[in-house]
């Protein structure tokens, strides 16, 4: 049976989830507006108000205007992940017209050790509910990196950009990774193939992130919040599975009363600062 690593977010409170095995960000750092907080707070575990008896993990991120009161959240998995097919369902926040430019991510990602580390790994999803980074409009991101340097700002990657507004919706995403490359995947619907020097080269931690984008801070009369919901996450190491199999696992670790496990190799705890 293949390793993986599955969690519903059906833990009480934060405090649990740091019993198992997921580290909250507070560190300040990449990415956001410089000054910005890195906050366990904006880190929710509610109960589903459409499914009783489920679970949610909402990510909060608001901001006044200003990089001092912006505050940003994130969590993440110690570096257990490489080759596999790996998939959440999310909700994406919904649309604010001329709202605060705002990422909400669930990614894969090594640390950065120097400038264009040639062993940098990272698999990037992406969504900008209010625009930003050049566009008005709602875009989800499909990236696989190579490697980057961080100041001056000089990526190396390759990125698919789709134009769609998912606001209020609950979709999956999945990515599937081999030494082929990557393979990118919205509910059931193929979006992207990556490959080349974008393979994954080292273990990398699993995250979710909600951010202010750092050039779009909007003077506001009122700070802006909004949440990014997460259902469940699950990896599956080393086989490539569709999202419809991979929905089904989770179906089926659910109806056995399995709320987490982890048959992952052990990796490093994670940085959880990028």
């Amino acid at each position: 049976m293949a390793a993986l690593f599955f969690d519903d977010f059906s833990q009480p409170d934060r405090a649990a989830l740091q019993r198992q095995g997921w580290t909250l960000r507070e560190q300040a750092g990449h990415p956001g507006p410089p000054g910005a907080r890195w906050a366990t707070e904006g880190l929710v575990l509610q109960d589903d108000p459409e499914r009783p008896g489920n679970r949610l993990l909402r990510l909060h991120a608001h901001s006044d205007g200003t990089a001092a009161g912006t505050v940003q959240s994130q969590l993440c998995r110690p570096q257990q992940f490489l080759w596999g097919s790996t998939a959440a369902r999310v909700r994406f926040s919904p649309r604010v017209a001329a709202g605060v430019p705002r990422v909400q991510a669930f990614f894969q990602v090594s640390p950065l050790r120097f400038d264009y580390d040639p062993l940098f790994s990272e698999l990037d999803w992406e969504y900008l509910p209010n625009g930003g980074w050049g566009a008005p409009g709602a875009r989800l991101f499909a990236v696989a990196w190579q490697t980057v340097r961080l100041e001056p700002w000089d990526a190396h990657n390759q990125a698919h950009e789709e134009p769609l507004d998912l606001s209020g919706r609950w979709v999956q995403l999945t990515v599937q990774t081999d030494a082929e490359g990557s393979r990118w995947f919205l509910d059931g619907q193929a979006l992207a193939r990556h490959g080349g020097r974008t393979v994954p080269r080292q273990p990398m931690a699993l995250a979710f992130s909600h951010w202010i984008s750092p050039g779009g801070l909007l003077p506001t009369p009122q700070a802006s919040d909004a949440a990014f919901e997460v259902d469940w996450v699950i990896h599956v190491a080393d086989v490539r599975r569709s999202p419809a199999e991979l929905a089904a696992q989770v179906a089926e670790l659910r109806a056995q009363g399995v709320a987490q496990r982890d048959s992952l190799p052990p990796g490093p705890a994670p940085a959880c600062n990028f």
